[in-house]
């Protein structure tokens, strides 16, 4: 059974909404990654995403674009995200980490090496966003080599295409509640809830749900129908601008320490 498996078996168990904070690897700093990452276990994270930046992120809203940019403006490239993951694991072999990403720095780097690097690094999923089930075949090697490709789904998803979804997940399945980039609209509590529930009897893989989450009040709406909550861009938000490795860490645990608590009161 992988860690993803594990943590959401125990959640389960446990009868608990899981937490997925999402950060951008080497924003605020490079510097800052590891301390952060273990910063967000202790505020109660569940599963780290760590984004991979790229200069071409389709997906992500203003804030996560930024973060990238400043990111790769101090040279961080997939290598650093694979070595801070191995740093991570130096003290913690517990908690699932999922690289979020676009495909084009994978297929620089080589997906056989990637898939190679990553394993050994501790990297447990990769989520592609740019990568559509027609085109999985490249990501062959990653599948192989043990690493679980998280899927995304969304309220546009068509019917046909959400059983191919369901049928194909791995780990977990990102349910997007809303249509457009990261961080840009309200939710509609009742349609993610019905959307989630007819996921669910698709498929037996948990569903998180993310894309717009930003408090504690949003994380509560959602913890009574979906597996776990992912949160990015409030998040990223408040880091940016920190000033050292102790205001990064505490304004990660600032902000998770209420959403941990709302989860865990629903």
């Amino acid at each position: 059974m992988s860690r993803i498996d594990r943590r959401f078996a125990k959640l389960k168990t446990e009868g608990r909404t899981g937490l997925i904070p999402f950060v951008t690897a080497g924003d605020p700093s490079p510097e800052h990654v590891v301390a952060l990452m273990h910063a967000l276990v202790a505020a109660g994270a569940d599963v780290i995403e760590l984004g991979v930046p790229f200069s071409d992120p389709m997906a992500d809203g203003p804030v996560i674009q930024h973060a990238g940019e400043r990111a790769i403006a101090k040279g961080v490239g997939l290598a650093d995200v694979l070595g801070w993951v191995a740093q991570f694991r130096q003290r913690d072999g517990d908690t699932p980490v999922v690289l979020m990403g676009y495909l084009n720095p994978l297929e620089i780097h080589g997906y056989e090496r990637f898939a190679t690097e990553a394993v050994q690094a501790g990297v447990d999923g990769v989520l592609v966003v740019d990568c559509p089930l027609e085109e999985s075949a490249v990501l062959e090697p990653l599948r192989k080599a043990g690493l679980q490709r998280i899927l995304l789904a969304a309220p546009t998803t068509a019917p046909a295409r959400m059983v191919q979804l369901c049928g194909s997940a791995e780990g977990f399945l990102y349910y997007v509640s809303f249509t457009g980039i990261t961080g840009a609209a309200r939710l509609s509590t009742s349609d993610i809830a019905s959307r989630v529930a007819d996921i669910r009897s698709k498929s037996k893989a948990p569903v998180a749900v993310g894309f717009g989450v930003r408090d504690a009040q949003s994380a509560k709406a959602i913890a009574g129908f979906a597996d776990a909550v992912v949160i990015g861009t409030a998040l990223v938000e408040r880091l940016a601008g920190a000033e050292g490795v102790d205001d990064a860490t505490a304004r990660a645990r600032d902000f998770l320490a209420p959403i941990r608590a709302a989860l865990d009161a629903h």
